[in-house]
């Protein structure tokens, strides 16, 4: 993750190349497209590729070198690192985007130094459904335990990809807690894997926390320097839920987990 960079302004969005971190890009209001699905049908872009519409954007460096170049081979601007903002203009978290290619530009209704850029990109990671996660860490509104529970199941792991991005920025240097303590997770809405992991980074980490979000993640976790140092006591409400319903789909799960928690020093205690 690139370290935090002052925008102000309002900006939402701040770009880096990915080779030269003194190669600043410049600044978005908004980058349209960037958390869309990938489309299921052929279109005139390349297959894989997104295409992410910079508005309000105030380019620099490498990014506006590109735009003399719209439409020809040498408006490919390269790797980058996509930065989200908050509302001071620090950086919340950041993608990586591959072969940022410039395809159209125009003046921007955001103000007569801006204009719009069309872009291809390509980005792994950006899931559907996380910008509306990461604007509510922007405005300070993830701010109660259970606001995921209504997620279907991609929602739900653009939840976790959030919590995960966004983990440095919203600890921001505070120590694990102790060792010895004792979470609770609730396990209510536990139905599946990346459920669990919502419940368990909720526990541990408070509203959005991060805590893993598959085994070997949560293994990582519990090594500390993510929220919490082992040993500890984990009591897990409504377990018996959890792993009727894992047992008609992902059996092996519920022993997995609790082979972990004691490999690491974590005593679980299964509370109906």
């Amino acid at each position: 993750m690139k370290t935090s960079r002052r925008g102000g302004e309002g900006w939402t969005y701040a770009l880096t190349a990915d080779e030269d971190d003194a190669d600043f890009w410049g600044f978005a209001r908004d980058a349209e497209g960037l958390f869309t699905p990938l489309p299921d049908t052929p279109s005139d872009t390349e297959e894989g590729a997104r295409r992410v519409r910079l508005v309000g954007c105030r380019a620099q460096g490498g990014l506006l070198k590109s735009l003399a170049h719209v439409g020809g081979r040498r408006a490919v601007a390269g790797n980058a690192w996509v930065e989200l903002l908050d509302a001071e203009g620090v950086t919340m978290g950041s993608y990586f985007v591959n072969d940022v290619t410039l395809t159209d530009v125009q003046p921007s209704a955001h103000g007569a130094d801006l204009v719009d850029l069309t872009t291809t990109l390509w980005c792994e990671n950006a899931l559907p459904g996380a910008d509306a996660i990461w604007d509510l860490v922007r405005t300070g509104r993830l701010n109660r335990t259970g606001m995921w529970h209504g997620l279907a199941p991609e929602g739900r792991r653009a939840w976790l990809s959030v919590a995960l991005w966004s983990h440095t920025y919203r600890r921001r240097g505070k120590p694990d807690a102790p060792a010895g303590q004792t979470f609770t997770l609730d396990g209510r809405h536990v139905v599946d894997r990346d459920s669990f992991y919502c419940a368990i980074g909720e526990a541990v980490n408070g509203p959005g926390g991060y805590f893993g979000w598959n085994l070997d993640a949560l293994d990582d976790c519990l090594r500390g320097g993510w929220g919490a140092a082992a040993p500890f006591t984990l009591l897990w409400d409504s377990s018996a839920r959890a792993r009727e319903r894992w047992a008609e789909y992902d059996a092996g799960l519920f022993d997995e987990l609790r082979e972990i928690f004691e490999e690491r020093g974590v005593s679980v205690v299964l509370r109906r």
